[in-house]
């Protein structure tokens, strides 16, 4: 079951208030997944939303597959992009950071691997409008 909402926003500032919003509502355990396209907003809403929990040099995970940062809390960052096969996640072992309940985890591209997606998880879809618009569309799968 989803529960959906959708969000238009058409500056920066607007971005980096609707991350700092939506991450005040995250906890230990969620798992957020962003899909768009290149250069839609994924890793800066992830940046702005990381920074809510204090964590620092956020940057995209996109050779590195994931990063990991200390704030409030313990945030995973990856990006699945530059996967070729799901096998390559296991070996990182994926599922290990999905097991670590005191951290939160967020995906960007999680829509190229959705077969090792949790089952309970949060998603946002990034759409690109005119100039600096973006549309947000969140869905809370249950």
């Amino acid at each position: 079951m989803a529960a959906e909402n959708k969000v238009i926003i058409k500056s920066e500032e607007g971005t980096k208030e609707l991350a700092r919003q939506y991450a005040a509502g995250l906890s230990a355990g969620d798992v957020v997944v962003l899909n768009g396209s290149l250069g839609s907003g994924k890793t800066f809403f992830i940046r702005e939303a990381a920074g809510y929990f204090n964590a620092a040099s956020v940057s995209s995970p996109t050779f590195a597959i994931v990063n990991e940062y200390e704030g409030r809390i313990r945030i995973y960052h990856f990006d699945f992009y530059r996967i070729v096969k799901v096998e390559e996640l296991y070996d990182l072992g994926f599922e290990d950071y999905l097991n670590d309940e005191e951290a939160m985890i967020f995906i960007e591209w999680g829509n190229l691997f959705p077969e090792i997606l949790p089952q309970v998880r949060k998603e946002i879809n990034i759409k690109t409008g005119e100039e600096k618009e973006r549309i947000f569309e969140f869905r809370d799968y249950k």
